[in-house]
């Protein structure tokens, strides 16, 4: 196998110390989880991983089946990164692994440490803490697993079990509970989204000479666009990118003040939020009368979107497409249709790689749009080495809820092996499609010393589309 960057030294217990600050009373209350700690928190505990084990099935399977077979060992960025044994995904494991041995399996309960059980207890929960949180939850080790063991899924289990005694991050529960307040996770109100649409419509007016709409809440439009919302504060040009798209295109359009937000931080928190908040994409499109509905250019937003909404949130059937659909999916058809013009040479400054976003390729399969995309709207492409894109991305280093500035030296860490693969590339514009990757690669770029501009798809579409007026 390629090597992007050698496997470190052991360096054990070289991040116990990088902790993400503990949540807020008053969010917590807000998302439906204790407000603190409780004073029975191993009771609760033990009785939420009773739960979590009974509901499911495959948390039991794949805390049993391991075999510590080493073949995930390398292959987490956390681990690449700091050389932390802890952060290997097979020892990360292992830490709700002993305690599920103890209390749930006769072997434990007889043989305590003689079969890898161990008592419940403050420096362990304090191990849960530590490296359940420098876990993205990108499930790179599953690939290589020849058991397919879902290491993610045992940290989504082990944060719910944590989060049911009262214990979870500050970044994650505010973000969680700002959805709730505002619609949105960057805490945004109502008429301010409004304000910068107008803002938007203003620049571009002056900039194209082209009246171009950012509409909000137009009840009867086509469809409804459900970016993150970094898109209209952040990443304006993505934002940018899908105005131009719709007004070449003839489609009316519109965002929700209720529901701005793709990103869906309950898939790094417990099940109930992560249905909560994606029943507000439902319940948006109810209420503005659209007919379809796309995500947008959002890693977790698509994990949550594909996979969980005709479960957690019911039927679409109430929309003339009733299942989730990428940006990217009609991006591409309107440009095999020729439904407008494109020159590429407006991006000839850029030679283009492409960042397989965790959520969105590993997840969810989706690899061909965007590359489609870019392919159509740049002349200068190439793709970084082969084990480290598609199925085998390596993450941003900041997926899972791990965007928070405390612990910045495990985004950095765990961006590593994605610098080093655009490194070797020469490539100029780090593009991809999740809001997650555009806040952290940037700062990952420059750590690592790595000259290359990071960017959205629509963000070259935007460029390169030809306006009339």
């Amino acid at each position: 196998m390629h090597r992007i960057i050698p496997v470190p030294k052991l360096k054990p217990g070289a991040t116990r110390n990088q902790k993400c600050h503990p949540a807020k009373e008053k969010d917590m209350a807000k998302i439906n989880l204790p407000p603190a700690r409780l004073n029975d928190w191993k009771e609760v505990i033990l009785k939420k991983m009773a739960e979590v084990l009974d509901k499911y099935r495959s948390v039991r399977l794949y805390l049993d089946i391991c075999v510590k077979c080493g073949a995930c060992a390398d292959k987490c960025q956390f681990f690449l990164g700091t050389g932390d044994p802890k952060n290997m995904p097979v020892a990360r494991a292992d830490l709700l692994r002993r305690v599920y041995k103890k209390y749930f399996t006769l072997g434990g309960k007889v043989w305590g440490s003689l079969n890898e059980a161990e008592e419940l207890s403050e420096s362990l929960l304090a191990d849960w803490y530590t490296y359940f949180y420098q876990c993205s939850e990108c499930r790179r080790c599953a690939v290589f697993c020849p058991y397919g063991i879902d290491t993610a899924e045992i940290t989504m289990a082990a944060r719910e079990i944590m989060a049911a005694a009262g214990i979870a991050t500050k970044y994650v529960t505010e973000v969680v509970a700002k959805v709730y307040d505002t619609g949105n996770n960057l805490g945004i109100w109502p008429a301010a989204w409004k304000d910068n649409c107008a803002f938007l419509e203003e620049d571009l007016r002056e900039i194209e000479g082209v009246d171009i709409k950012f509409p909000v809440d137009q009840v009867g439009a086509e469809v409804l666009l459900v970016p993150p919302s970094a898109d209209n504060f952040v990443n304006t040009n993505t934002m940018i990118g899908y105005a131009k798209m719709f007004h070449a295109a003839g489609i009316s359009w519109t965002t929700s003040t209720y529901c701005n937000e793709g990103g869906n931080f309950g898939l790094f928190l417990n099940y109930y939020n992560l249905k909560k908040v994606n029943n507000r994409i439902l319940e948006a499109a109810r209420q503005l009368k659209v007919k379809k509905v796309y995500w947008g250019e959002c890693g977790h937003a698509w994990r949550a979107g594909l996979a969980f909404t005709t479960t957690l949130s019911g039927s679409m059937d109430f929309l003339e497409i009733p299942y989730p659909v990428h940006i990217c999916d009609l991006t591409w058809e309107l440009i095999r249709k020729k439904a407008f013009k494109i020159d590429k040479t407006a991006n000839d400054q850029f030679l283009v790689t492409y960042h397989d976003p965790c959520n969105v390729a590993r997840a969810a399969g989706y690899f061909e749009p965007p590359r489609e995309i870019i392919k159509a709207t740049c002349n200068h492409f190439v793709e970084m080495p082969a084990d480290t894109i598609r199925e085998k991305t390596y993450c941003c280093g900041a997926g899972g809820g791990l965007l928070a500035d405390e612990i910045m030296e495990i985004r950095l860490a765990g961006g590593k092996p994605r610098a080093e693969a655009c490194r070797s590339t020469g490539a100029n514009y780090l593009a991809t499609i999740c809001a997650i990757c555009k806040a952290n690669l940037p700062e990952v770029m420059k750590h690592h010393r790595v000259n290359c501009e990071v960017g959205g798809v629509h963000d070259l579409l935007g460029r390169a589309l030809v306006l009339k007026g």
